[in-house]
């Protein structure tokens, strides 16, 4: 249960805030779109979550940790959406950026997004890569040399 309520909170709190709270401010004056935009951004955000809610639930139940740096997985977590790309988390929240520019059919959204791209390339880079070496070693190197980053690879 206490695993359950730490994953709780820390979405609500990092992903809530930067998938949803921010992305309503920041279009909280516009107009939800209609027909085709109502459509595509409502899929986009419900795939954006699904990718985000599959990869937390991973990391709870075969990995027993939290996204958290500070509750982190304590076995590393290689398979569901990880088997296909090393950060799908990250590209589940942007995803659902992306639905909610969509659907509000604003680029100040898409501008938010592209900032958050960019940190989140720089966190994984310059902090979480690092860390995963130093934490899981060869495992983690080996996963790295298998799975690409951002893109998932073409199969042979």
């Amino acid at each position: 249960m206490l695993l359950f309520l730490r994953n709780l909170a820390f979405t609500l709190i990092v992903p809530g805030t930067v998938a949803v709270y921010v992305p309503l401010y920041v279009a909280r004056n516009e107009p939800i779109g209609t027909g085709l935009a109502l459509i595509a951004g409502s899929l986009l955000i419900a795939l954006g979550a699904a990718i985000y809610l599959a990869c937390q639930w991973d990391f709870a139940v075969f990995g027993r940790g939290t996204p958290a740096p500070i509750g982190e997985p304590r076995k590393f977590v290689s398979r569901g959406l990880y088997r296909h790309v090393r950060n799908p988390m990250y590209l589940g929240v942007l995803t659902t950026i992306v639905g909610w520019a969509t659907l509000f059919w604003t680029t100040a959204l898409l501008w938010y997004a592209l900032g958050v791209a960019v940190a989140f390339h720089l966190f994984v880079m310059f902090y979480e890569e690092p860390h995963l070496k130093r934490v899981f070693g060869r495992e983690y190197e080996e996963y790295c040399a298998r799975v690409n980053r951002w893109l998932p690879a073409r199969s042979p």
